[in-house]
């Protein structure tokens, strides 16, 4: 990438797409393509082909995405699945349309089997049965990583994909409701701190592993891939290592400073029993997660520990 190139990053709100921003801004890049969605419904065939008509981006990060907590990926499977193939099927194949020199497409590490082998192995995809909870926001994702290879295969299209694993950082989502483990944890812990509480209850048994990747880590990786990666099927990025959610509630209690004690409530389901990515793929191309998880969460826990939450 040249620093004048157009470059589009779909989902630039996110915590994904603003870390991708900030890292493209630290390198000296400034001719960003930036839509809300608001501002453009990726999920409106007809607004994307004019999108990418008139601005012609050169590279585009594909981190726009339906995304949500076991609760909402199972309460709203249809909205998951079509949001995303809609987001992903526009997006992918305006940008083969207008000649985009290079594309990134973002997953997610639930596209993997519910009981594959561990560390999860890129050539694990579709050598089992997906987890029941999150499979219609997994088959979307699926389809994008094979949507890329098609474009690939049929057109000559430099089109990647990447899976990364559990993120946390900066523009993270707090919404009990629908957010993932390690900030609704966060949010946990400092409303009960604030509170004076007891305790804090955390969702299931706490036995099963996860695995946690600072959004800046991640954005420094995508940035390597798009220099240095052209190729099919995908790669995984992660930081290599887990931890149990018992335990994280443990290091996020330490990091809060939360004083009562940690119940489990055994009613509410475990979701996969682990999810650690095999990184030697990324490791090997030249490339290592840099922020430790007690580190990362430590940072997080400065910029949102004064937050209003109802």
């Amino acid at each position: 990438m040249d620093k004048q190139d157009k470059i589009y990053i779909a989902g630039h709100r996110g915590m994904v797409g603003s870390a991708i921003l900030r890292a493209l801004q630290a390198q000296g890049y400034s001719n960003f393509l930036l839509r809300t969605s608001a501002e453009l419904d990726l999920r409106n065939q007809q607004a994307v082909v004019d999108f990418f008509a008139q601005e012609k981006p050169d590279y585009v990060f594909l981190a726009a995405a339906k995304v949500g907590g076991i609760i909402a990926n199972n309460t709203f499977r249809a909205d998951f699945i079509y949001e995303n193939l809609m987001i992903q099927n526009n997006v992918i194949h305006q940008s083969y349309v207008n000649q985009v020199k290079k594309l990134m497409f973002l997953g997610s590490s639930c596209i993997y089997p519910k009981l594959a082998p561990q560390p999860l192995k890129e050539d694990y995809l579709l050598t089992g049965l997906l987890e029941p909870t999150n499979e219609p926001y997994a088959i979307a994702k699926i389809a994008g990583v094979k949507m890329c290879d098609g474009y690939r295969s049929q057109y000559g299209c430099d089109f990647i994909s990447v899976m990364p694993t559990n993120l946390y950082g900066p523009n993270d989502n707090y919404d009990l409701t629908n957010s993932h483990v390690l900030p609704a944890m966060l949010r946990k812990f400092i409303m009960a701190k604030r509170k004076g509480d007891a305790s804090v209850t955390i969702w299931g048994t706490g036995s099963p592993k996860r695995e946690f990747l600072h959004a800046n880590d991640l954005a420094e990786a995508c940035l390597f891939l798009m220099e240095n990666y052209n190729d099919s099927g995908l790669v995984n990025i992660g930081i290599g290592d887990d931890i149990s959610i018992l335990d994280l509630a443990h290091l996020v209690k330490k990091i809060v400073g939360f004083e009562g004690e940690i119940l489990t409530d055994i009613t509410k389901p475990d979701g996969t029993p682990r999810k650690l990515m095999d990184v030697s793929k990324l490791n090997d191309l030249g490339w290592k997660a840099k922020i430790t998880l007690e580190e990362g969460i430590k940072k997080v826990y400065e910029e949102i520990k004064d937050n209003e939450w109802e």
